[in-house]
């Protein structure tokens, strides 16, 4: 099924598709890439990025994003980034919408603490875990394991990966060895995820009085938007206030992009997606000028917000609670549920210790924050007997 007449010549398509892992029968009244973001939805991954969280712990309160909130939210911008660029909006969709669902509990110091526990057996990084939800570990399908995402979609979530894990991935590794790039929907994904990343988490830092409007307005991108609407809008404050100047903020740095990346497009002559793989370079990208603001942005966050001792404190309890959890499941297999367990154990009852270290991996990388945080204290506090 051709998702649209108003596709650009170097846009997915049905037709372009390198298609399926294992071949399928077309979708009645669907594309393709329609068919891959219907089963991510429906998938227990993505359900469970209702309780991960972002930057605080899912329990320290209802309002702050998870990333199933952010997921949601990457998927809104990439779509509009995607329709205004005559670019796969359905791609553009499923790719944004899966490309957290292998991230850890406890956000980005989850993944640090599980990527520790697994520096000794290839390491940890969400992304490859993404891939490996959607192409092994989801259990849907009769006729094949995962989703069988089309190879459009998986391209798009695996945004990194190092040239030794790329040469046992085949064809979709080849990008990185080869030094090409992935299709525009899967650039558009990519600098989304970043523009909402960093744009509300400035939100809920703010929500949590962790950081201040007065330290942020001293940044040219929140400056410029908080002048703006102080200055229209004079005596706004409160939440409508700090509304007003994100969504501000994220139109310009979206606006940017696709003024700058069809500027880029023009230049560089493309026609085709494999034009656009050819590339010397990606070609969704912001100016320099929206680059430098980005920039003094994530700095500033990293520096006032991810290092602020509230949320240290909170990622020492995230890294205490993963590496005890790994501790334990590593030296005793039996303690995991029956289908890990027997998952763990090969023919001869005894697998190598790496495959036990994954599937230990897989385990912790699938549980949501409550339910890490209730997994440790079954195992560890001995008033909690079941």
């Amino acid at each position: 099924m051709n998702p649209g007449p108003m596709l650009a010549p170097y846009a997915a398509s049905d037709e372009t598709s390198r298609g399926r892992q294992y071949p399928e029968s077309p979708p009645s009244y669907r594309s393709e890439f329609q068919r891959d973001r219907d089963r991510i939805v429906h998938c227990a991954a993505f359900r469970r990025l209702e309780y991960k969280t972002q930057v605080f712990v899912n329990h320290e309160g209802d309002l702050f994003r998870t990333r199933l909130t952010h997921s949601m939210e990457v998927a809104q911008i990439g779509r509009s980034i995607a329709r205004a660029m005559n670019l796969n909006e359905d791609l553009t969709e499923a790719i944004t919408l899966a490309h957290d669902l292998g991230h850890t509990p406890f956000g980005h110091s989850g993944q640090d603490a599980l990527n520790a526990c697994m520096r000794e057996f290839g390491g940890f990084e969400h992304n490859l875990q993404s891939l490996r939800v959607v192409d092994l570990l989801e259990e849907k399908y009769a006729g094949f394991p995962g989703l069988n995402l089309t190879f459009e979609t998986r391209e798009g979530i695996l945004k990194h990966c190092s040239a030794k894990t790329a040469a046992q991935l085949g064809e979709l590794g080849r990008r990185f060895v080869e030094k090409k790039q992935p299709g525009l929907e899967a650039q558009v994904a990519n600098v989304a995820d970043e523009i909402a990343y960093n744009n509300h988490d400035v939100d809920d830092g703010l929500r949590s009085g962790l950081i201040t409007m007065t330290q942020l307005a001293d940044l040219e991108l929140f400056g410029e938007q908080y002048r703006q609407v102080s200055s229209q809008h004079p005596g706004l404050s409160g939440r409508v206030q700090v509304h007003e100047i994100v969504r501000r903020m994220i139109n310009r740095l979206v606006v940017d992009l696709i003024e700058n990346s069809t500027r880029l497009l023009t230049e560089s002559a493309v026609s085709s997606i494999e034009d656009v793989r050819g590339a010397a370079g990606p070609l969704i990208m912001s100016s320099e000028s929206v680059r430098r603001q980005s920039r003094e942005l994530k700095q500033f966050l990293r520096e006032h917000l991810y290092a602020h001792y509230r949320v240290r404190r909170m990622t020492l309890k995230a890294h205490k609670v993963i590496e005890s959890l790994f501790a334990a499941f590593m030296d005793d297999p039996r303690l995991l549920p029956p289908q890990y367990q027997s998952k763990s154990v090969a023919d001869d009852g005894a697998a190598p210790v790496s495959v036990r270290a994954r599937i230990v991996a897989d385990y912790i990388a699938g549980m949501t924050d409550r339910y890490a945080i209730q997994e440790h204290q079954r195992l560890f506090d001995p008033a909690a007997l079941t």
